[in-house]
């Protein structure tokens, strides 16, 4: 049987895949970007990004804690929404013929684990031990290049003019 492949589409559908594939990477991007906005992409921001701001007598801290009730919502949230982005990329990015070895398989299960690693230990750094907060940040960026390469091999694929 023979198997398909993205370059095998016709130009109705690499170009819609083209417009999902950019607005997915758009989207990542503007997530990036919130996460810029409130923790500055450092480990001590988004530390207090969820335990808040050290309290200083007669002062109004910067952030509070995260309630539990937040940290729930938040967590259900992305790791639902991120279980789907990662099946749509990575169904998408399974056709593609540039990538055919264990490193594509390792792109497709990878963001899955980042998942759960990134929201348990948003939880282990919340309410457990700061330190939590650099496993959080390589889990998350780690899925997140995951995410843009495989997003970055499909679109090559798609918009290549051979068929």
């Amino acid at each position: 049987m023979k198997k398909f492949k993205l370059k095998e589409l016709d130009r109705t559908a690499k170009i819609f895949l083209a417009f999902f594939l950019s607005t997915m990477q758009l989207g990542i991007l503007i997530g990036i970007g919130y996460i810029y906005f409130t923790t500055n992409l450092n480990p001590q921001g988004t530390i207090e990004h969820y335990n808040g701001s050290e309290v200083i007598e007669d002062e109004i801290p910067e952030e509070y804690p995260k309630s539990l009730e937040s940290m729930i919502l938040n967590t259900h949230a992305h790791v639902n929404s991120f279980a789907i982005i990662s099946l749509l990329i990575g169904a998408i990015f399974y056709f593609n013929s540039i990538i055919n070895n264990s490193f594509k398989l390792f792109l497709l299960i990878e963001p899955f684990i980042s998942i759960v690693v990134t929201f348990s230990s948003m939880w282990l750094m919340r309410y457990e031990n700061d330190s939590f907060v650099y496993v959080l940040i390589i889990s998350s960026l780690l899925m997140y290049i995951c995410w843009s390469v495989m997003i970055l091999i499909s679109l090559y694929e798609v918009t290549k003019k051979t068929n």
